[in-house]
């Protein structure tokens, strides 16, 4: 009743940023993503009716983590068990940092679960279970680009997310600024919930999004990578506008951020077509064609302390199951 599993991280080009329903964690737009295979968890999840209490190692260091409990619970009350878990998990990405290291956690985490409760779950309803830990983990159960679907129905059934295509993921680059490492002050569930209760471009911004989602599935279809930029671009800029409009206002950008930003922009006026993005952390990520991705590192270099030239990542997958 063991199994380990990987998953990577992902990032959103079209994002995901507030729900329509909290307790199911239902997303108020659809969202489309880039898996990445620099960033990953690995996680072990053991299933015992001998342990007296669920337990969870990260990075060799025994944790106390209420969402990973409440998860822990949800996963025993869909597969039917009773027994505690022994969870050991890897994060080999920077801990709310705006890196996605929750998406990689938690379907790392249901993936492993389901599999060393020897189920053979579809990678749908993986991608559904993942949901309950993170939104964004469902969409690393896949790799390449990713869609998650918000879904219509009351109950959640109809959202998780489907591969979308690999179309120019061996063409493209995504090279990522890590600002800071630290942990964020406004928390990505605190700062969703915030901007859908007080911020009035929230609406505007939903209906914005469902658009640029249209739009960036024909440009990656046709594989047209500066309209992919184009739109990956406005869209996280989007999305960090909602945040300036909450009560109190907030931002994840830093001065450094903003210095990024302005060195993007500054390799596109010199002809390397290069887009940023930034999720709810401070780093900024700069998709760009892989031919050009050392230029765009090189120039990063000199304002981030660390960068990191990232590559299509691979779907989830189980990689030892023992029973």
């Amino acid at each position: 009743m063991r199994a380990t599993a990987i998953a990577h991280t992902n990032v959103a080009l079209i994002k995901y940023w507030g729900k329509r329903d909290e307790h199911l964690i239902l997303p108020a737009n659809s969202s489309l993503s880039f898996t990445v295979d620099k960033f990953y968890t690995k996680t072990t999840v053991e299933w015992d009716e001998n342990l007296a209490q669920d337990t969870f190692i990260l990075n060799n260091e025994q944790k106390t983590d209420a969402k990973v409990a409440r998860f822990i619970d949800k996963m025993r009350e869909e597969f039917g068990i009773s027994a505690k878990a022994k969870i050991t998990s890897e994060n080999h990405v920077p801990t709310a940092a705006g890196l996605a290291s929750s998406a990689s956690a938690f379907a790392a985490l249901a993936l492993a679960g389901s599999s060393a409760a020897g189920r053979k779950d579809t990678k749908e309803y993986i991608s559904r279970l993942a949901r309950f830990g993170s939104g964004s983990a469902s969409r690393s159960v896949f790799g390449d680009f990713v869609i998650w679907e918000k879904g219509e129905l009351a109950d959640g059934s109809d959202s998780f997310a489907v591969p979308f295509t690999n179309k120019l993921c061996d063409k493209m680059s995504l090279v990522v600024a890590v600002v800071s490492d630290k942990e964020k002050k406004v928390s990505s569930r605190d700062g969703m919930r915030l901007t859908v209760e007080t911020s009035p471009f929230f609406e505007k911004w939903v209906s914005a999004a469902e658009t640029d989602l249209e739009e960036m599935k024909q440009a990656i279809l046709e594989e047209d990578f500066i309209k992919v930029g184009e739109i990956t671009e406005r869209n996280g800029m989007k999305m960090h506008a909602t945040t300036l409009g909450a009560e109190p206002p907030f931002t994840y950008f830093q001065p450094l951020s903003l210095e990024i930003m302005d060195a993007v922009r500054e390799l596109r006026e010199n002809g390397i077509p290069a887009y940023f993005t930034m999720d709810a952390g401070p780093n900024v990520k700069v998709i760009c064609e892989r031919e050009n991705e050392n230029i765009v590192a090189e120039k990063l270099s000199g304002l981030a302390k660390n960068v990191l030239i990232c590559h299509a990542g691979k779907e989830a997958s189980v990689i030892s199951d023992e029973k």
